[in-house]
């Protein structure tokens, strides 16, 4: 090591100076801190536009609605009171029943006794079993050798009975011309006897125009 100490004259053995980087001669600007944005004057200037505008259209919307709701209002009222103003149906009607004069009540009818209710049922079966005429079935129900029902009430019989006299004549014709073969005016003769059916000529003549 001496040798080389010699040689070079410098101890390397000796610490060696670092060499420094050289400094930026630039200059740090210093920063400067920025305001919140809620701090800019320009900001408040948009929220209160923005508050603005929002007012507006609320305003117009309010304003549009309420004259919606008046006009609607206005039109129901009117119609309602067209409505209460035309009579009803009820109305026109219990007006019409107040005209017209009240018709007079029919007279009840008489009660019928059980003696008549009785004649007439007689009377019913009579001509529809035995096709009897008006006469005879009348005699039928007063006679002794019969019914034996007063007058009156056999008169009620006849007046009320459904019968077809006319149609009980041509039953009665048939009886003698087909089961006792009897000529046409054989049967007319016993039709409109007083000892036979008791018929009237009309209804004996319709018998036998009719028979067939």
């Amino acid at each position: 090591m001496s040798d080389t100490v010699a040689a070079t004259g410098q101890d390397v053995s000796a610490p060696q100076p670092t060499p420094q980087s050289p400094q930026d001669p630039t200059p740090q600007m210093s920063q400067t801190p920025k305001k919140p944005i809620f701090k800019k004057w320009w900001f408040w200037v948009i929220i209160a536009g923005v508050v603005i505008g929002f007012m507006s259209c609320a305003i117009v919307s309010c304003t549009a609605l309420l004259a919606s709701s008046s006009s609607d209002s206005t039109t129901k009222t009117t119609t309602t009171t067209e409505s209460s103003n035309k009579p009803t149906k009820e109305t026109k009607t219990e007006q019409q029943k107040t005209e017209e004069p009240a018709k007079p009540e029919s007279p009840a009818e008489p009660a019928v006794s059980p003696e008549f209710k009785n004649a007439l049922s007689k009377a019913q079966m009579y001509s529809d079993s035995m096709h009897l005429s008006k006469k005879g079935l009348y005699d039928q129900l007063t006679s002794e050798y019969g019914e034996q029902f007063p007058a009156d009430a056999a008169q009620y019989a006849i007046d009320n009975v459904k019968a077809d006299w006319k149609a009980n004549a041509l039953a009665k014709a048939k009886d003698y011309y087909t089961g006792m073969s009897m000529s046409k005016q054989s049967i007319y003769e016993q039709l409109v006897s007083d000892y036979g059916e008791k018929f009237t000529a009309e209804e004996a003549q319709y018998a036998i125009d009719n028979l067939k």
